[in-house]
């Protein structure tokens, strides 16, 4: 059996008015995240973990923010598709950790239902899921609530 690891980072700039989607959710907030997609910028970090781990290059290559076609997309699409093509590899998902980087708001309670909803897209038990959500301690561009950032952890395996 081949073991892989993938690592993943994202980032978007928050914007008043926008909605907030995260983890494949929307969280009412005053501000959302700006991007070609719905910018949900823990989806991108396992989309990009994912690829990674099976050397399928990075999120940008698969789903280019020029393509017309992805403007204001759904990123649970992009999610399952990058499941695919893990799959088309022949790989499986063993579990994903992350984490996400926000001052506010306060995610600790959405928390479940978006390992369910990420579970549900990529069709694993919720159990090979983990979200972590923290602060920056009012520090960075998250703390100054310019933004929100989100790292993931993936190991698939053959």
């Amino acid at each position: 059996m081949k073991i892989r690891t993938g690592i993943g980072y994202d980032v978007h700039q928050l914007k008043e008015g926008l909605p907030l989607w995260l983890g494949g959710i929307r969280i009412e907030h005053t501000h959302g995240l700006l991007g070609h997609s719905d910018a949900d910028v823990l989806i991108h970090a396992i989309c990009d973990a994912l690829l990674g781990a099976a050397a399928l290059g990075d999120i940008g290559q698969h789903f280019p923010d020029n393509d017309p076609s992805y403007k204001g997309i759904d990123s649970k699409v992009l999610l399952k598709r990058c499941g695919e093509l893990i799959a088309e590899k022949g790989y499986h998902i063993s579990n994903i950790d992350s984490i996400v980087c926000a001052q506010r708001p306060k995610l600790a309670p959405h928390l479940p239902l978006m390992r369910e909803t990420l579970a549900q897209v990529l069709n694993i038990p919720v159990d090979d899921i983990s979200i972590k959500a923290t602060t920056t301690e009012h520090l960075g561009f998250e703390g100054r609530e310019e933004g929100i950032s989100a790292y993931a952890s993936v190991i698939i395996y053959d």
